[in-house]
């Protein structure tokens, strides 16, 4: 019988931390128990954007037959040529130092200028970032290095409520971040004058300030939804709003806003908020066509089909399929 693949993971961040020592799985485990209680009970969010990737990566490599295991330091340490996935925050840099073959991601790769420093104790062959407009930043450090490798959305855990009965007719996810003084007026405020013009119902999110619940209910009550960000390396709040069969109204003017990426960006690259998207998702608009385009928007209601997209591009399967042939290769 053919022995079942396995692939250790090591992950830091806030949820979970990376603990080289005896029992150290079993104390991070009792951490992330005791914290994800109290976030939960104070309706915070109850994980961060790169523990989310790499859970929904864990399930659709699970679902492949992959054994997947965490943090375990002496298994790495007694098979020092097989390849391993590093994953999360900063501090993953400094508490993972393994001599195996690593491919990282989901999670923070540093600026190219700090990269080779920052990442000099390990042994990471291969970085992986959400999308390909992003990776082109890195790839005149890191070459053939880089590679995009989405974070997967489980359709299990976003019903699809489209067919929903609707108290609203558009949900304003407000993410403008940079410059905001100037472009909530510009954009936000733009998009609410032409919705009370023409007599459409909404209502608004603000990223950072509200539960993952309050979301889910928002998508419930909403026939479309209104996603403003400058860019995304990926934007998981949009996509699961397709994954709950929500159409998608995006600001998306192609420009890179962010002052440190804009240091040591390709000059030209064209960025984009919504990185996986096509006509079924919804439409797109910048700044100066808001209201003729979110006038075609509206009238093609009916023929979007975003979770369908989800289903075909996004999927766990797909990603955990991407992830071992990247493995491959580091290995």
């Amino acid at each position: 019988m053919a022995h079942r693949r396995r692939i250790d993971f090591f992950y830091h961040g806030y949820e979970i931390h990376a603990i080289d020592r005896p029992f150290g799985r079993m104390q991070s485990g009792l951490r992330f128990l005791a914290r994800s209680g109290y976030r939960s009970l104070r309706r915070r969010q109850p994980h961060t954007g790169f523990f989310t990737a790499l859970r929904n990566l864990r399930y659709g490599l699970e679902a492949l037959g992959v054994d997947v295991r965490l943090n375990d330091f002496s298994h790495a340490r007694r098979n020092p040529a097989m390849p391993v996935g590093i994953s999360g925050f900063p501090g993953v840099y400094d508490r993972v130092r393994l001599s195996n073959p690593a491919l990282f991601g989901p999670g923070y790769v540093p600026p190219p200028h700090e990269l080779e420093m920052v990442t000099a104790g390990n042994n990471i062959r291969l970085f992986t970032l959400p999308s390909e407009w992003v990776c082109k930043i890195w790839r005149p450090a890191l070459g053939s290095r880089v590679e995009p490798l989405f974070a997967p959305i489980i359709l299990r855990d976003w019903p699809d409520v489209g067919g929903a009965n609707k108290s609203h007719d558009l949900l304003i996810y407000d993410k403008i971040h940079w410059h905001r003084d100037n472009m909530v007026p510009r954009v936000a405020d733009a998009l609410i004058a032409h919705l009370t013009a023409r007599g459409l119902t909404f209502r608004c999110i603000r990223y950072g300030r509200h539960h993952i619940d309050e979301f889910r209910m928002a998508l419930r009550s909403v026939r479309a939804m209104a996603f403003l960000s400058a860019h995304e390396t990926q934007g998981l709040a949009y996509q699961e709003a397709m994954a709950s069969g929500i159409p998608i109204f995006a600001w998306d003017e192609g420009k890179l806003v962010d002052p440190a990426e804009r240091q040591f960006a390709p000059v030209g690259l064209r960025v984009s908020s919504v990185p996986y998207f096509d006509e079924r998702c919804g439409a797109t608009f910048r700044e100066d066509n808001l209201e003729q385009r979110f006038d075609r928007f509206w009238a093609g209601m009916n023929s979007y089909r975003p979770r369908q997209f989800v289903a075909d591009n996004l999927s766990p399967e797909k990603s955990a399929r991407r992830y071992l042939e990247l493995l491959d290769r580091v290995g």
